[in-house]
């Protein structure tokens, strides 16, 4: 491989670590505006209250500005409804038409405007990343095709996540909206991860020499699915609590828990089925790899993930779910998913290279 290839890969691999990086930031971020009961602070999108930079003071909007805003959700969901009927949709289309809670428009709160605000900045930083990785991956196309294919993959995908953002807004935040939200993130972080990987088959060195059983992916495969699940289920119990706080004020918080009732309970429980197959799987992985090896290192990573994921999640169950509890437990979960992805590739990398040795 030419000097020049090899810088182009290795520029292509800067940017693409530097992009899951910062996707991983903005999850944190979003965790933070989703605790701070910021997802509202900006009733419009993509610009906030109007402007490119939003207001600092109630006194720089109209006097009827909720009335302004709310009617420009209205518009909007009209035509979402409207989309969601033309596509087969109309059982959904009508629960949104008749949810009366997506007609309530907050007061002004110059706070929860600029959190907000951070995070969509942070979200069109993300967007000219991916620019930049879709650009840097377009040389690589002759030496790997799949490369600049995930790179234009994920550019289409942030821009459906953008329009999904602007439903969430126009919806008041519904919860199921926010929960694909949260997925096509997650999903959009394994594409990139998988991109960023396939760029270091070309300099990696290969000096495997012990042989890892089949079981140690499959489990790992089953631990994916099940942190998958996971999530789902743990979306659903803050759908419950969101509702809760609303209902009771945003007070009481130590009843939260004790109100979403069977939901909370198969969800911490599921947590224990989770932990038992990635000790397994981490029991494997330890007995099968190298010391010090990359599989054994993110091994422990991901173990030490899964420890301070259920930890997070007790302490928000037993302290009253402090509000700096709940971002911390949403991107630990985000992160396993994301080492898991790194450890399903390096396994069925060296398994490859294995076979490839063994007809040699």
């Amino acid at each position: 491989m030419n000097l020049n290839t090899n810088k182009t890969i290795n520029s292509f691999r800067s940017v693409s670590r530097f992009t899951v990086i910062a996707v991983y930031v903005l999850i944190l971020v979003g965790g933070i505006v989703r605790s701070t009961g910021s997802g509202m602070g900006c009733p419009d999108w993509p610009k906030c209250f109007g402007s490119i930079i939003p207001p600092t003071h109630v006194d720089q909007l109209p006097a009827n500005y909720q009335e302004i805003y709310l009617e420009k959700r209205i518009t909007k969901n009209e035509r979402f409804v409207a989309s969601l009927s033309k596509f087969g949709f109309e059982e959904t289309a009508r629960e949104i038409a008749e949810d009366k809670s997506i007609l309530i428009e907050e007061e002004f709160n110059a706070t929860k405007t600029w959190i907000e605000y951070l995070n969509r900045l942070l979200g069109v930083v993300i967007g000219f990343l991916i620019i930049l990785t879709v650009w840097k991956s377009i040389p690589l196309w002759k030496v790997d095709r799949l490369i600049p294919i995930l790179a234009f993959v994920s550019l289409i995908l942030v821009l459906f996540i953008g329009w999904i953002g602007s439903i969430v807004v126009s919806t008041n935040l519904l919860s199921w909206i926010i929960t694909v939200h949260m997925i096509l993130a997650l999903l959009l972080v394994a594409i990139l991860i998988i991109a960023n990987h396939r760029s270091y088959r070309f300099t990696k060195s290969k000096g495997i020499n012990r042989d890892v059983p089949n079981k140690v992916e499959q489990i790992l495969y089953i631990g994916l699915l099940l942190v998958f699940i996971q999530v789902v289920l743990g979306t659903q119990v803050r759908e419950q609590i969101d509702q809760i706080s609303t209902d009771l004020g945003n007070m009481l918080r130590g009843e939260w828990v004790e109100r979403v009732g069977l939901n909370f309970l198969i969800h911490r429980s599921f947590s224990l089925l989770l932990l038992g197959v990635h000790l397994l799987y981490f029991f494997w992985a330890f007995k099968y790899t190298l010391r010090r090896s990359q599989i054994n290192l993110w091994s422990q990573l991901l173990i030490g993930l899964i420890l301070l994921e259920i930890a997070t999640g007790m302490g928000m169950a037993y302290c009253s779910i402090p509000a700096f509890l709940q971002p911390l437990h949403l991107i630990f979960g985000s992160l396993i998913i994301g080492v898991q992805v790194i450890l399903i590739l390096q396994l069925r990398e060296q398994k490859q290279y294995r076979l490839n040795t063994t007809r040699i």
